[in-house]
């Protein structure tokens, strides 16, 4: 039943703030510390270039640990890391973690880092990523994170694009079945980058040990000794963060910008209503912190919140087993977590009926966030069924660094629809176009823009590209951003995200959902992932393709599958969709955040030279999916 008072409590703060962005920051600024206050809240004299708290001075270190340690939280634990590839487990409290970021910092500036600089951050999940994001914040450097293990040219070109004065990363990572040594895939970055680095800083652990060069590494452990622990520095709002680099069409990776700010009011006022979780409240991320997520909500977010947050090194499967995260909920008393949608998937593969999880005392645990890709109806009402708690999709990008469309908790208790992520965040304004740029009426597909400006948190620019900015973001639909999702909203304004618009498929001239097909792949009993790709068809243009992965244990015929998936999708969607062909496939190609390289397959289909993805998990599912294409006849002649 509806609560209609919370609904009226959530529509009240959405149109206010769509009325007067302006009052309603300046109203959730107060709940940071500043070091001097903003004189102007919202800047848009210049668009689509926002400034958020002009005239202002804050810490992000500051907000995030000594805040708490002056408001007596200092015995509380900040951090909890929890690696079952290596067995370990330690917990910092807000004063440990104080004083290790402090000293940290100390060693950066003894090693010339100071306000404004660039640090390359290469690191595995280990809290001293952490103590390193923290220590370069702390006195106003910029940290850039790049995803351990990644290609050394994808590193090279990050390092030639923010030129960092340091590096810091670790001897290696660790996979469940291999160790990843970092050391020389760092070596060979900064050989074949044009700029290099003063210094880079390595934290050597036993299960590897990296070899050093003289006069540029220095060894973490060493280069404390002697070094004064360093304080916060004030840094205007509108300074960047941090740099995250996402991936472009041209090649070349995007440096996305967080200001400062506007980064640390956003996500402060996200944890309480977007999440409903309160101080010593213990929240967890299940991602990486090489990525937008790992950054907002492993790092940021909940320790600027007074949470307790969680590091976890290891798999949703593997790491031992399919019980891994359940494992980590009850032990820790986890209230609320946050996970990708196919982390989920493969705990389903793996354990179907969910007997994993009846061994472990669950009762705290409150809510299952899952955001990172479009969570099919089908693994949303398994995970709901089997944790019998609400189970929230919620929708942004690297971009935004936090929520587009949610199911706000902690002032929204409006039922969530199963395959929406949700109504617009208040300060949000979504809206769909066609491809004129004029509104779709509700129901209908068209381009998912988010009317500017945009709120505090989300992109102010890239690093040192403001044209491309412009071109990638803001050029195609004037007066918006462009997400580069396709889908709709409803008559009640849920939005619904069905596809990248590269995955809206022109078949015979009718616009059709990959995202919709898959909806219906997935609701088939033996199927545990599926993806829907548009191939070249001389006669339609694009024809959908299908790719299946079976669940663990099916012994039924691959062709009686297929033929089911295909009537499926014929009796859901129609005849127009032209669906007649799919493919069974032993895993689906999956960058390392999850999200499924539908491009890439495509343009094996297709029959298209295509770039190794720089982010791919195994490259060598790439070749099996081009036998399993042949099989059936593609790429067409």
């Amino acid at each position: 039943m509806t609560d209609h008072n919370a609904s009226t409590s959530f529509d009240a703060i959405h149109a206010a703030a769509a009325a007067d962005p302006e009052a309603f920051w300046a109203e959730a600024a107060k709940d940071v510390s500043w070091m001097t206050p903003p004189t102007r809240v919202l800047n848009h004299d210049n668009p689509p270039f926002t400034r958020w708290f002009e005239g202002g001075t804050i810490n992000t270190a500051y907000n995030a640990l000594d805040r708490h340690v002056a408001e007596g939280r200092g015995d509380q634990a900040a951090l909890i890391y929890d690696s079952p590839v290596t067995n370990t487990k330690t917990s910092y409290t807000y004063s440990e973690l104080t004083e290790k970021v402090a000293a940290f910092a100390g060693v950066l500036v003894a090693n010339g880092v100071g306000y404004g600089d660039r640090v390359i951050i290469y690191m595995p999940m280990i809290p001293e990523t952490v103590i390193a994001m923290l220590g370069c914040v702390r006195i106003g450097a910029v940290h850039s994170v790049v995803f351990g293990g990644f290609a050394a040219n994808e590193l090279a070109k990050r390092i030639d694009d923010c030129s960092p004065k340091m590096v810091i990363s670790a001897s290696c990572g660790i996979e469940p079945n291999r160790i990843v040594e970092y050391k020389p895939l760092l070596d060979e970055a900064i050989e074949i980058s044009s700029h290099k680095p003063d210094h880079c800083i390595i934290f050597q652990r036993e299960m590897a040990t990296a070899t050093m060069i003289e006069g540029r590494d220095l060894d973490w452990r060493d280069a404390h000794e002697g070094v004064a622990p360093a304080d916060c520095v004030a840094v205007d709002s509108s300074d960047p963060c941090y740099i995250l680099y996402t991936s472009g069409t041209t090649g070349v990776p995007k440096g996305v910008v967080r200001s400062t700010a506007s980064h640390i009011v956003a996500l402060k006022w996200s944890m309480k209503n977007i999440y409903d979780v309160d101080p010593g409240d213990v929240y967890w991320a299940a991602s990486d912190v090489g990525w937008v997520v790992g950054h907002s909500y492993i790092v940021y977010a909940p320790l600027f919140h007074g949470c307790t947050t969680i590091l976890y090194e290891g798999k949703p499967v593997g790491t031992p087993d399919a019980a891994a995260f359940w494992r980590v909920i009850s032990e820790h008393k986890v209230k609320v977590m946050f996970t990708a949608p196919t982390a989920i998937r493969a705990i389903k593969r793996e354990d179907p009926e969910g007997k994993l999880l009846e061994q472990f005392d669950m009762s705290h645990f409150k809510t299952q966030f899952v955001a990172g890709e479009r969570c099919d109806p089908d693994t949303l009402k398994w995970i709901e069924d089997k944790l019998k708690v609400p189970v929230i999709d919620h929708w942004w990008q690297t971009e935004t660094g936090w929520s587009i469309a949610a199911t706000c908790l902690g002032i929204d208790k409006t039922p969530y629809r199963i395959g929406s992520p949700g109504r617009a965040v208040p300060s949000w304004n979504i809206q769909v176009l066609d491809t004129a740029g004029h509104p779709v009426p509700a129901g209908e597909i068209g381009s998912i823009v988010v009317k500017l400006p945009m709120p505090p948190g989300s992109l102010p620019t890239l690093w040192n590209n403001d044209d491309r900015f412009v071109d990638s973001y803001m050029a195609e639909f004037p007066g918006y951003y462009k997400t580069g999702d396709a889908g709709y909203l409803d008559e009640d304004g849920f939005v619904y995200v069905m596809a990248r618009t590269d995955d809206i498929i022109n078949v015979a001239g009718h616009r059709l959902s990959t995202g919709g097909m898959e909806e219906v792949l997935a609701n088939h009993p033996d199927v545990a992932e599926c993806a829907v790709v548009g191939a070249a068809d001389q006669l339609k243009g694009q024809v959908p393709l299908g790719f299946l992965v079976l669940k663990n244990g099916v012994t039924r015929s691959g062709e009686d599958i297929v033929a089911e998936v295909v009537q499926m999708v014929r009796q859901e969607i129609g005849p127009v969709a032209a669906f007649k062909q799919a493919v069974i496939i032993q895993r689906l190609p999956k960058t390392r955040s999850g999200k499924i390289l539908r491009g890439t397959m495509q343009k094996i289909a297709d029959g298209v030279d295509y770039p190794m993805p720089a982010t791919i998990d195994d490259p060598a599912i790439l070749e099996e999916i081009t036998i399993a294409l042949a099989a059936i006849g593609y790429p067409k002649s």
